[in-house]
């Protein structure tokens, strides 16, 4: 039986503003992982995908590269298994993916999309935002002042000006939500989900009771397994809040982090995710050819 070929790109570096090593490592282990259950494993960056180097079946990617999404896009339609999807990638984008999660009733701030060549401060103020996050909605996080934190309608204009200076088009303002941020990193498909608060021992959310713990877990992963459905990705990463009754919003849902703190068990599950994936195919191609 032919061994099951599959591509794996890698991120260009401009979209893993300080995680370009990271973001390397979890896809380097996920293909070792696939290489151990006998799958020909072959690593390309998303200039080698654009120049149509990847003929592979499977690809799995961490594109962001608008070109890169359209050429997995077309390979897609040609029948090629694509982990994660090119559209759940571009619905990760601020805007859509705010649009997506509040129309899908998922807990979310509340948020203004707006055109960065217009006076905010007005609606804000007349919606009660003050303190509130400014994030670039027209592509995917390139620096860190792609995120900014105000305190202010007026300092909200002002970051909005600097957004449309620097030729950013669209933001996305959100609602600042009070409580402990967590980050998240699941995988869908599988039993695998992974959470903790970055900044222990600061966080002031009393889980010292194991069935309140399990209870916040188990809702956490409700709602990223939804989040993840509506948004068509299959690993993802991200982040949330949690209020002192145990309240959860997204604030952060991200294609394919880097999962730093769980690189090993996040990459042992993507790989099982895709061999999941992968085999049904290979059953029906059994009156011909192995895939």
């Amino acid at each position: 039986m032919a061994q099951i070929k599959i591509a794996a790109i890698m991120r260009a570096g401009a979209f893993s503003p300080n995680h370009i090593a990271n973001d390397a490592s979890i896809l380097s282990n996920v293909a070792e992982q696939l290489r151990r259950r006998g799958c020909e494993v072959n690593v390309y960056s998303e200039e080698q995908l654009n120049a149509g180097a990847v003929t592979e079946p499977v690809v799995i990617n961490m594109c962001r590269e608008q070109r890169s999404l359209r050429v997995l896009g077309e390979m897609q339609r040609d029948g090629v298994t694509v982990v994660n999807s090119p559209a759940g990638i571009a619905d990760c984008i601020r805007e859509r993916q705010t649009r997506i999660l509040i129309g899908s009733n998922i807990p979310f701030p509340e948020s203004v999309i707006t055109s960065t060549d217009v006076v905010i401060k007005d609606e804000l103020k007349r919606r009660g935002i003050d303190k509130c996050w400014i994030k670039r909605a027209d592509n995917y996080a390139m620096h860190k002042e792609d995120v900014s934190y105000v305190r202010t309608p007026q300092e909200a204009q002002e970051v909005l000006q600097e957004y449309f200076l620097r030729g950013i088009t669209r933001a996305v303002i959100s609602r600042h939500v009070k409580g402990d941020i967590v980050k998240f990193y699941g995988v869908q498909g599988s039993s695998f989900f992974h959470w903790y608060f970055p900044y222990d021992p600061d966080h002031h959310i009393d889980i010292s009771d194991a069935g309140r713990s399990g209870r916040i877990e188990t809702d956490l992963k409700s709602i990223c397994s939804q989040a993840a459905a509506e948004l068509n990705v299959m690993v993802y990463g991200g982040d949330a809040v949690i209020d002192a009754d145990g309240n959860i919003t997204l604030i952060d849902f991200n294609d394919w982090p880097s999962f730093a703190p769980c690189r090993a068990a996040a990459a042992t599950a993507i790989a099982k995710a895709v061999m999941a994936m992968v085999k049904p195919r290979r059953r029906t191609s059994s009156s011909g050819s192995a895939v």
